[in-house]
């Protein structure tokens, strides 16, 4: 069994030595600390079938696909234990008698957390501890000088938190938070990272228009911007959208949670209301969504910006 404590510098070591697993012989859960996740690369060995030996990665659907078997094997949120002994139950049920299985993590993949924007290396950084937002911050050599005044944190459901003797992915805590960039340095505000989670810094400040508008997305700005101009900048209503009925979230000072506001644009386009000024990081909504659907979507629009760059931290 390997030591809990082993850090990661060393644990290449460790992974050369694999896990071995007999067919008859089932590996208890949750006697090895780390669980596959997603975009994880597997090596796979079989005792005295060269043949069988192979590097996968495993699927955007937690599995992988060997050789000689017909159907994948899920890998994601198991152990090397756990994974060598699945795979030995499906060979022996469909090829071989009492095969021998070795499996070991080549690259840690889903433990990674992305920062992009405006720091000097954007990246992946795969860090196998604990670590925190301005830590995070440094390992990507800080700011740039086109830096704005914010940052912005998304956790839509990390891939590798993974429910003890489950496998699924807990994706309960859906996570969209806007911090000022200035405090974040000082440390006034330092938040703990989870594995999956990305970090944008602003080159600008922007609000995110979404749903039944013309071009749903972030609208930038460096003057201050009302609700009216915003929606204009996004190309306008569509047809279906409720006029009466718009939603601006705004993130409460100092927590994760967020207040509603709700205006009318047809009151607000016939001078009959006040066309709101709106905050930096504020969300529009046009549509009758959840708020937690509206949060997931944004995270997933930043992961077209993470770049395919790896960086490991001891």
């Amino acid at each position: 069994m390997r030591p809990v404590f082993i850090p990661i510098v060393f644990s290449v070591l460790i992974l050369s030595v694999g896990i071995t697993a007999r067919a008859q012989t089932p590996v208890q859960s949750g006697t090895e600390r780390y669980r596959i996740g997603y975009q994880d690369k597997i090596s796979v060995q079989v005792f005295r079938h060269p043949e069988l030996t192979q590097n996968v990665e495993v699927n955007p659907n937690g599995t992988i696909k060997l050789f000689r078997l017909d159907e994948p094997v899920l890998a994601v949120c198991k152990t090397e234990g756990e994974l060598a002994s699945d795979i030995a139950e499906a060979y022996k049920k469909d090829y071989l008698r009492n095969p021998e299985v070795v499996v070991s993590v080549a690259e840690q993949r889903s433990q990674s957390f992305a920062i992009i924007g405006a720091v000097e290396k954007p990246a992946n950084y795969i860090i196998n501890r604990r670590v925190k937002l301005l830590e995070l911050l440094a390992y990507a050599g800080g700011p740039t000088r086109e830096a704005g005044s914010r940052m912005i944190l998304a956790r839509t459901g990390s891939t590798a938190n993974c429910k003890t003797g489950e496998t699924q992915i807990d994706d309960e805590d859906t996570l969209y938070m806007d911090f000022k960039l200035k405090e974040v340095l000082e440390a006034k505000v330092n938040p703990e990272l989870r594995p999956g989670d990305i970090v944008s810094v602003l080159v600008e400040d922007s609000v995110y228009v979404y749903g039944n508008v013309g071009k749903q997305g972030p609208v930038k700005f460096k003057e201050p911007i009302t609700l009216m101009q915003a929606i204009a900048s996004a190309s306008g209503l569509a047809s279906a959208a409720n006029k009466g009925k718009i939603r601006v979230f705004r993130q409460k000072p100092g927590s994760a949670d967020r207040e509603e506001f709700i205006y009318d644009i047809g009151k607000i386009a016939k001078r009959e209301a006040n066309d709101p000024f709106l905050e930096p990081n504020d969300v529009i909504a046009v549509s009758e969504d959840q708020a937690k659907s509206i949060f997931q979507n944004i995270g997933r629009s930043l992961t077209g910006g993470i770049p395919s760059l790896f960086y490991r931290i001891p």
